[in-house]
């Protein structure tokens, strides 16, 4: 069916992110994932030829689906044309200001992925079921201690509860990506930690990953450019020596959140 739409509308794909899930199944997967309720909006990112779309209309009160691409939105103009319950939104997802929604369903553009996720993250919602590349559903689930414990892992903790809910092969895509795939399930929560202040608490988690291999006590003089901290070296010496003396990915997320707190509260001393 996705293959003979791809083939009547003249779409190839392979460029600009554009890889075209073709199963039927992990289709409805995705969907079924998402528990959709009659009066939820739902928002779709990269819509394509609306292979998630006509799955997600039937279920929803409003289906929002954001494109960039010119020609599909021509192709979904044409396909759900008088659709009363599809509000097309032509442009790119970072630009665009997201309309109120209740959940997320998306094979995101995987060289934005991150961006996307964090700018979800601003906005209140009850689920996402979001497919990404298999490599980073890894770092937003990983553990304290591994290679692929980061950023992005911390961040997503201090938002919500993720899950990978199944690995995606190559082969289900036209024309299949280079990567494995993963649909990742995402419910956002209240922080399970106590934050001083959200905004240096990020800027915090940023910097010391971008010195990932430096201890943090290296990391946090090396990275204050991006921090402001006054008299860092004085603070730095105040900081527990058993927490600076490790690595960004030695500590769990609210022991970094513990760290960002007491910089502040250093500062507030001074």
């Amino acid at each position: 069916m996705v293959r003979s739409i791809l083939r009547h509308y003249g779409i190839y794909g392979g460029q600009h992110d554009q890889h075209f899930l073709v199963d039927e199944r992990i289709l409805d997967r995705i969907v079924e994932s998402a528990n959709i309720a009659s009066g939820e909006t739902v928002l779709e990112i990269g819509a394509g030829i609306g292979n998630l779309t006509e799955r997600l209309l039937p279920l929803a009160a409003k289906v929002i689906a954001i494109e960039l691409d010119p020609k599909l939105i021509s192709v979904l103009e044409d396909r759900f044309k008088g659709e009363e319950k599809l509000q097309l939104i032509h442009g790119d997802v970072l630009e665009v200001t997201l309309p109120p929604f209740d959940k997320v369903v998306a094979n995101l553009p995987y060289s934005i992925s991150s961006e996307i996720t964090f700018k979800l993250f601003k906005h209140d919602f009850k689920l996402g079921i979001l497919m990404y590349q298999y490599e980073f559903a890894q770092r937003m689930v990983a553990k304290p201690g591994s290679g692929d414990y980061s950023r992005l892992t911390v961040n997503t903790a201090y938002f919500a509860d993720a899950s990978v809910i199944m690995k995606v092969p190559k082969g289900v895509f036209s024309p299949p990506p280079q990567v494995e795939s993963a649909v990742v399930k995402i419910c956002p929560r209240p922080a399970p930690f106590a934050v001083t202040d959200r905004d240096f608490f990020l800027k915090f988690v940023t910097a010391i990953f971008t010195k990932r291999r430096k201890k943090i006590r290296n990391a946090i003089l090396e990275s204050n450019h991006m921090l402001g901290i006054r008299d860092v070296k004085h603070v730095v010496s105040k900081l527990p020596e058993d927490m600076v003396a490790l690595r960004p990915e030695n500590l769990d997320p609210e022991q970094l959140a513990a760290l960002s707190n007491m910089i502040l509260a250093l500062q507030q001393e001074a």
